[in-house]
């Protein structure tokens, strides 16, 4: 899968009969270093085991979510904070040869099973009516709700005629701040976001047809 020179003073190495196996970390300045052995499948599949205490039992990890479990949460850029140790210093992903076998469709695959196992949630969000600007709710249970308020956050003048689930005017009374309040959380009604519910950027909620900015940053990011 490799060369010699390519897999120079890495950490940890074992070779498999279909993978690779390294050592790996990720740091957070609240937790410090988090380690753990990645393997590299000649599918281009990217799996994480996790060793940060001696009864972590996470395995099988993929890297976005060995990022969130070392604590280091935020956008998707597990490619520049996932390090291995080369000649006793951490190099990021991205400066090894080790991504020149990632493949987006065999851990995207991967990590929509985990997402819907832990079912992975979107809570309700809102849109401002340019006329009225009354607050109109929006649903993201589905792939189908998701890019209805994917399209609807694009429109540079959203109404409330074009809202999706009734046909309403701007007349029509906007919900009441109480009930803004529960955005569909399963953990808390009134959650103020959470790592249940708060979504960075998924295959649920980014889209490869769509050229916005938010999109192409997602999938530039997801794939090498």
């Amino acid at each position: 899968m490799f060369t010699e020179e390519e897999l120079k003073d890495m950490e940890g190495l074992k070779r498999g009969s279909d993978f690779i196996e390294v050592k790996c970390g990720c740091t957070s300045k609240k937790y410090g270093d988090t380690i753990g052995r990645l393997r590299v499948f000649s599918n281009g599949q990217f799996l994480i085991s996790c060793e940060c205490t001696t009864v972590c039992r996470e395995e099988k990890l993929t890297p976005y979510e060995f990022e969130k479990h070392s604590g280091k949460e935020g956008t998707r850029k597990w490619k520049n904070r996932i390090w291995v140790l080369k000649n006793g210093k951490k190099v990021p992903l991205w400066r090894t040869a080790l991504l020149k076998y990632y493949k987006h469709a065999s851990n995207g695959a991967n990590e929509l099973v985990r997402m819907r196992a832990k079912r992975l949630f979107h809570r309700d969000e809102f849109i401002r009516c340019t006329r009225c600007k009354k607050e109109r709710r929006f649903r993201l249970r589905t792939d189908k709700e998701c890019r209805t308020y994917h399209d609807a956050l694009k429109a540079r003048r959203w109404k409330c005629a074009n809202w999706p689930y009734e046909k309403i005017t701007c007349e029509s009374e906007e919900e009441r701040a109480s009930r803004k309040s529960c955005r569909g959380c399963p953990r808390s009604p009134t959650c103020k976001g959470c790592t249940t519910c708060v979504c960075f950027g998924c295959h649920k909620c980014r889209f490869l047809d769509c050229k916005c900015r938010t999109c192409v940053d997602f999938i530039q990011n997801a794939e090498p």
